[in-house]
C-alpha cells in the first residue's frame, strides 16, 4: 500500500528522484518489478530501496503536462496509490529576478520570482549565475539562492537546472566592483565603544546586508588568541555613505592587534587607508567629586580626569545632572566643563532610594559608558537682594565670624594636637602590624624546601615520545582539541575501499612532491577570502606531517615562500613586521620546522631544566592553600592569581593505603584547607610518581576513605555535611571532616559499594536542594554576594582603603617565591640562550640565512635583524614551550601553575626585544618583579645572536643529511595518510580554483598537472561520501 510520495511535482523532463513511502512494498529489491507514474515508466533506484517501506525511482519524461496516481508491481501484485497522492507533471516558468547587480565577492541573496517554480524538491534544484553557482537557501513559490564569488566584472544568465532540465531566467545579472572605503570619520573609539563611525566609499548600493565586526589578537607566539566584537549598523544615508556603531572591547586594547572590519554580504573590507586604520584607545578615567559632593554649581560643573577627548569630541560626549542634559562648553584631555539646569533637578528614580538630601548625581556618557562622578548641590543662596541689605547682612556676620574665630583657634590647634598623636599612634600599630606578616611570610616560605633536583632524579623525566610530541605542538592548539583527527589518526574508510583510498592517497603524494604543484597550490589557497588565518595553521601543519618523510624537500619549499614573503615586506617598506604573528601558511611551516629540528636538543638538553622549573613552580604552589573555586594561590609569581586572605592551615602527613596496591602505606603531605578533590589529586601525584602523567586515575574516578578508628567514612567534596549560609555551600576540606596528623586513608577505585553509606537516609528534596545552584560554592575565600556588596557600599571610603593597602602586603609572597624559583628560571634561560654549548644545527641554518637575506635586501638596521631572529624562534617556538610544557612531557598543567609560568613567559619575551620598558609605580606587579633581571637576560640574548653569528656555517648539504636522519626514524610513527587525507579536503572545496591557476602556469602545463589532480580527484570522489 502507498500512501505519501515525494515530492508530488516534476519537469515535464523528468530525471529527478521520487521517493515512494508505504507498507508491503516487498522484502527485497527484487519484488519490484515495475513503477509507473501517471501512466509514465519511472526506473527503478535499488541502491535507495527499504524493505516493505520504501522505494525510490527516476520519473521518466512526458510530452505534456499531466497528473496522475503511482501503480507499483510487487511480484505481479498491483498497488496503486490513493486517489488524493498524485503526481503532477509541470513546466517551471521564471518571470524574473531581483536583485540585477551585486559584487564579485557574492554573497548576493538572490530571488527568482515565476510560475511553477516549487517543481520536484530543494535538492533537485540548482541555480547558476554565470559559471558560479549560486546556493539554493529557500524553496517554494519564489527560489531564493546567495550567488557565488566571481572573477570578473561582467553581465551574466542566471539558470535553473530541475533534474537535467535548464531553464534560462529571463533578463541578466551584473557582476560589479567590489565597494571600497575611500574615508571614515572618526579615526578612533573608546574601548567601550558606541561611537558612530560615518564611512564613505562606492559600491554600497549593491550590498543588501552590512555590519561591523573588530578583531582583537594578542602578539603572542605559538596560541592563536584571537576575539571578535560584532558592532552594528546604525543608518544606511545613502548610496555612498553607511554609519555604524562601534562595539565594545577589551579593556586594554593596545596590547591587542586590533582590526575593524565591513561585512558587506560576503565581502570583507579593512576599515583604513594609505595612512591610517581604525584604532581603539583605552577608556578615559575621571576623578571622582572630593567627599562625593560637588557644591556651588550654578555656572559651571568641571569634572577631572585624564585622556578626555583622545576618541571624544563636544559634540559627541553628553553629561546629565539627575535626568536633565548639562550642556558641555569645553573638552581638553584632562577637564570637561559643562553648564547645568538653571533649577536643580530631581535625582533620577533609580537613585531615590540611595541619595544624600535628595540631591541628583552628575553623570558623563562617552558612547556606551557611563561615569558617575558624586552628586552635585546648587548654590541655594538668594542673589536679587538690594545692595543696601546685603552690607548689614553680610559684613556684621562676616565681623562677628572673624572675632569667634580667633577665640576658637587657640582650641581648635590643641585638638588638632590630640587628634595627631592619635594617628601618629595608629599608624604605628598597622606598621608594627605589617613588619610582623612579612616576617611571618617570609618564614613560612623558607620552612621545609625540598630538593627538587633529588626527586627528578629519582623518578626520570617524562619526555614525549615524537609522535604525541608533534601531535600536542601541530593540532592541539585547534578547534577539535584530542580529539582531532589527526590526534585519533582514526580514518574510517570502508575495507572495500582502503586500497583503492590509499593508492590515490599515495599518487595525491607523489603530486605534492611537484614543487610547482605544491606553490600554485598554498598561493591559491592563501588568495581565497574564506581561508583564514586558523585554516592556515591547520594547513601547514597537516603539510608538515605530510612531507615529513622529505624533509629537505618540506625546507627548500620554506625556503621558497619566505624569500617571496620577505620581498613583499621589502616592498611595503614595513620588513620589521615580519614574522611577527603567523598569517602566512609559510610562517606556521617555521614553526613546526623549528619544533622538529629541536625535539632532540629538548630531550638532550632544555628538557632537564625546563621540567626541573615546572616541578619547581608546581612544588611551591602546592606548598601553600589553592582555593579550588577561584583558582587562586599563596605562593605564586602571577599578582591576578595571588589569594589576598591570610588563610590559616597546617601541614599534615597522611598515610594511604591504595586498594589492590601492596600492605605497605604510603606518606603524602597535604594541607588540612585542601579540597578532598585537591587531596586525591596530590595522593595520586606521590603513589604514582614513576608512572607517565597519562597513566595515572583521575581524581573523579577514585574514592577517597578515611578510617579514624573501626568506622569508615568516605570524603568528598559536597556532601549533606557541607556547611551551607543562605545559597553558598562551602567545599568540603580536610578540617571540616576533622583529619588530623597521621590519619589512614584508603584510595580505591570508584565502585556501587564505596557510595556513602547516609544516602539511604536523605529526606525527600535534600539530595535536590544539594544540587541546585551548585555555582555558589567557595573554598578558601567567598565572592562577596548581593548581601555583601550592599553592606561594602554602606562602608566608608577610608576603611576601603585601608583594606585595599592590606591587600597590597601580600605581594611580598611574589617576591619570596621568585627569590626561591630564580635558579631554575636562570638555569632555564641558560640552556636555551647559551651559544657556548650546544647550538641547533636548524637554528644556525635559519638565522644564516636571515643575515643573507638582510644583506641582499641592504638592511643595515641591527633592530630588524634581530627582531626577525627573535620572532622566529625565541618567540615562535621556547615562549610556546615554556607555556605549554605539557607539549614536551607527559604531564598535566594545573591554571595556578600556568599562571606563573606565564610570568615567566612574559619574562622571556620581555628579554628578547631591544626596546626599553620605563617602569614606574604604576607598572604591573609581573613587570615590575623581574626588572632587575631584565637588563642581564637582554644582554643574554645579545650575546647569543652574536655567538651564533660567529659560528661555522652550516652547509645545505649538512643540513639536508641531518633533516634525513630526523626523516628516517620518525615519519613511519606519524598518520601520513590521514594528513594526505584532511590535505585532500582543501583540494576538494577549491577545486576549480586550483585547477585553474595549474593550467594559467607554464611549467605546471608542461608536467600536466592539472591532468594528474583531476585523475586523483576522479579516483577519490566516491571517497568523499563514503567517510
Amino acid at each position: 500500500m502507498q500512501t505519501q510520495i515525494e515530492p508530488k511535482t516534476g519537469p515535464l523532463n523528468g530525471g529527478i528522484l521520487l521517493t515512494i513511502t508505504g507498507s508491503n512494498l516487498g522484502i527485497k529489491a527484487e519484488d519490484v518489478k515495475n513503477i509507473m507514474v501517471a501512466d509514465k515508466e519511472c526506473l527503478f533506484k535499488e541502491e535507495f530501496y527499504s524493505v516493505s517501506t520504501r522505494i525510490v525511482c527516476q520519473v521518466g519524461p512526458m510530452n505534456e503536462p499531466k497528473q496522475g496516481q503511482i501503480e507499483v508491481n510487487i511480484n505481479g501484485k498491483l498497488g496503486k496509490s490513493p486517489s488524493e497522492v498524485l503526481f503532477t507533471y509541470q513546466e517551471p516558468h521564471p518571470s524574473g529576478m531581483r536583485p540585477e547587480s551585486g559584487p564579485q565577492a557574492g554573497g548576493t541573496t538572490l530571488t527568482i520570482t515565476g510560475i511553477n517554480l516549487a517543481t520536484g524538491s530543494k535538492k533537485d534544484v540548482q541555480v547558476s549565475v554565470g559559471s558560479q553557482p549560486c546556493n539554493v537557501t529557500e524553496f517554494g513559490d519564489e527560489i531564493v539562492c546567495i550567488t557565488g564569488r566571481n572573477s570578473k566584472v561582467e553581465a551574466v544568465e542566471v539558470t535553473m537546472d530541475y533534474g537535467g532540465t535548464t531553464i534560462r531566467v529571463p533578463g541578466q545579472f551584473s557582476y560589479s566592483e567590489n565597494p571600497t572605503v575611500t574615508k571614515f570619520l572618526p579615526v578612533n573609539s573608546f574601548s567601550s565603544g558606541g561611537r558612530n563611525i560615518t564611512v564613505t566609499g562606492t559600491g554600497f548600493e549593491l550590498i543588501q546586508s552590512f555590519s561591523l565586526v573588530v578583531h582583537a589578537e594578542r602578539p603572542e607566539a605559538g596560541k592563536m588568541n584571537l576575539k571578535r566584537f560584532d558592532g552594528k549598523l546604525v543608518t544606511r544615508l545613502n548610496e555612498t555613505t553607511v554609519v555604524f556603531s562601534s562595539p565594545p572591547i577589551l579593556e586594554d586594547p593596545e596590547n591587542y592587534n586590533i582590526t575593524t572590519i565591513i561585512l558587506m554580504d560576503h565581502y570583507q573590507l579593512v576599515v583604513k587607508n594609505e595612512s591610517h586604520s581604525f584604532a581603539y584607545v583605552a577608556d578615559p578615567t575621571f576623578e571622582n567629586f572630593t567627599d562625593g559632593i560637588k557644591k556651588q554649581v550654578n555656572k559651571l560643573i568641571n569634572a577631572k580626569g585624564s585622556n578626555l577627548n583622545k576618541a571624544m569630541t563636544i559634540d559627541e560626549a553628553q553629561a546629565f545632572v539627575g535626568d536633565e542634559p548639562c550642556n558641555i562648553k569645553t573638552l581638553t584631555e584632562t577637564d570637561l566643563y559643562c553648564e547645568p539646569p538653571e533649577v536643580q533637578p530631581q535625582p533620577k528614580k533609580r537613585q531615590k532610594r540611595d541619595t544624600i538630601n535628595n540631591l541628583p548625581e552628575f553623570i558623563v556618557k562617552f558612547g556606551l559608558r557611563e561615569w558617575i562622578l558624586g552628586r552635585v548641590e546648587y548654590d541655594t543662596r538668594v542673589s536679587d537682594i538690594p545692595l543696601n541689605l546685603i552690607l548689614p547682612l553680610v559684613l556684621i556676620p562676616m565681623i562677628a565670624i572673624i572675632v569667634t574665630s580667633i577665640i576658637c583657634y587657640r582650641r581648635k590647634s590643641q585638638q588638632a594636637e590630640r587628634e595627631y598623636e592619635k594617628i601618629k599612634s595608629q599608624l604605628e600599630g598597622l606598621e608594627e602590624s605589617v613588619r610582623d606578616r612579612c616576617k611571618k611570610e617570609f618564614t613560612d616560605l623558607m620552612i621545609e624546601m625540598e630538593d627538587q633536583t633529588n626527586d627528578i632524579n629519582e623518578a626520570g623525566i617524562p619526555v614525549l615520545d615524537y609522535k604525541t610530541y608533534t601531535d600536542r605542538v601541530f593540532f592541539l592548539p585547534s578547534k577539535d582539541g584530542e580529539k582531532d583527527v589527526m590526534i585519533t589518526g582514526k580514518l574510517d574508510i570502508p575495507e572495500a575501499r582502503r586500497q583503492t583510498v590509499e593508492q590515490a592517497l599515495n599518487q595525491f603524494s607523489n603530486l605534492l612532491n611537484s614543487k610547482s604543484f605544491l606553490i600554485n597550490f598554498i598561493h591559491t589557497l592563501e588568495n581565497q577570502r574564506e581561508f583564514s588565518a586558523r585554516a592556515k595553521v591547520y594547513f601547514a601543519s597537516l603539510l608538515t606531517v605530510a612531507l615529513h618523510g622529505k624533509l629537505e624537500y618540506y625546507t627548500d619549499i620554506m625556503r621558497t615562500l619566505f624569500l617571496e614573503l620577505m620581498e613583499q615586506y621589502v616592498v611595503a617598506k614595513n620588513p620589521k613586521l615580519m614574522l611577527r604573528r603567523s598569517e602566512t601558511v609559510v610562517e606556521r611551516m617555521l614553526s613546526n620546522w623549528m619544533s622538529i629540528c629541536l625535539y632532540q636538543y629538548l630531550k638532550d638538553n632544555a628538557g632537564e631544566p625546563l621540567y626541573k622549573l615546572f616541578k619547581a613552580i608546581k612544588h611551591q604552589v602546592e606548598k601553600g592553600p589553592v582555593d579550588a573555586v577561584l583558582k587562586k594561590a599563596k605562593y605564586t609569581l602571577n599578582d591576578t592569581g595571588l589569594l589576598g586572605d591570610d588563610v590559616e592551615y597546617t601541614q599534615l602527613t597522611v598515610n594511604v593505603y591504595v586498594q589492590d596496591g601492596g600492605t605497605d602505606s604510603i606518606p603524602v603531605k597535604v594541607l588540612n584547607c585542601d579540597t578532598i578533590s585537591q587531596v586525591k589529586e596530590k595522593i595520586i601525584d606521590q603513589v604514582y610518581r614513576n608512572l607517565p602523567c597519562s597513566q595515572w586515575p583521575k581524581a573523579e574516578s577514585v574514592v577517597l576513605e578515611w578510617r579514624p578508628g573501626s568506622t569508615a567514612q568516605i570524603l568528598s567534596d559536597l556532601d549533606l555535611t557541607s556547611q551551607r549560609d543562605g545559597r553558598w555551600k562551602r567545599i568540603n576540606t580536610l578540617m571540616h571532616y576533622n583529619v588530623r596528623d597521621g590519619a589512614t586513608l584508603i584510595l580505591s577505585k570508584m565502585g556501587i559499594s564505596q557510595q556513602p553509606e547516609d544516602n539511604q537516609q536523605d529526606v525527600p528534596g535534600e539530595r535536590h536542594a544539594l544540587l541546585e545552584d551548585e555555582n555558589k560554592v567557595w573554598h578558601l575565600v567567598r565572592p562577596v554576594d548581593e548581601i555583601d556588596e550592599g553592606k561594602s557600599k554602606r562602608g566608608s571610603v577610608k576603611e576601603k582603603e585601608r583594606t585595599k593597602a592590606i591587600t597590597e602586603i601580600y605581594l611580598t609572597r611574589l617576591l619570596s617565591v621568585k627569590g626561591t624559583l630564580q635558579q631554575f628560571v636562570d638555569n632555564f634561560f641558560h640552556s636555551v640562550l647559551n651559544s657556548n654549548h650546544v647550538v641547533p644545527p636548524a637554528v644556525k641554518y635559519f638565522f644564516d640565512f636571515l643575515d643573507e637575506q638582510a644583506e641582499k635586501h641592504d638592511i643595515k638596521d641591527e633592530d630588524t635583524i634581530h627582531i626577525w631572529k627573535t620572532n622566529s624562534l625565541p618567540l615562535r617556538f621556547w615562549v610556546n614551550i615554556l607555556k605549554n610544557p605539557h607539549f614536551i612531557f607527559d604531564v598535566h598543567v594545573h591554571e595556578v601553575v600556568d599562571a606563573s609560568l606565564s610570568v615567566i613567559a612574559q619574562t622571556f619575551m620581555d628579554a628578547c626585544t631591544r626596546t626599553e620598558h620605563k617602569l614606574s609605580r604604576d607598572s604591573p606587579s609581573n613587570k615590575l618583579l623581574y626588572a632587575k633581571e631584565i637588563s642581564n637576560y637582554k644582554k643574554m640574548v645579545e650575546d647569543y645572536y652574536k655567538g651564533i653569528r660567529q659560528m661555522v656555517p652550516v652547509s645545505d648539504q649538512d643540513m639536508n643529511t641531518h633533516l634525513a636522519e630526523i626523516s628516517r626514524a620518525h615519519t613511519d610513527s606519524l598518520n601520513t595518510l590521514v594528513a594526505l587525507h584532511q590535505l585532500y579536503q582543501y583540494t576538494n572545496k577549491y577545486y576549480d580554483e586550483i585547477i585553474n591557476a595549474l593550467e594559467e602556469d607554464p611549467a605546471a602545463q608542461k608536467m600536466q598537472l592539472a591532468f594528474r589532480l583531476q585523475q586523483i580527484a576522479a579516483a577519490l570522489e566516491n571517497k568523499v561520501t563514503d567517510l
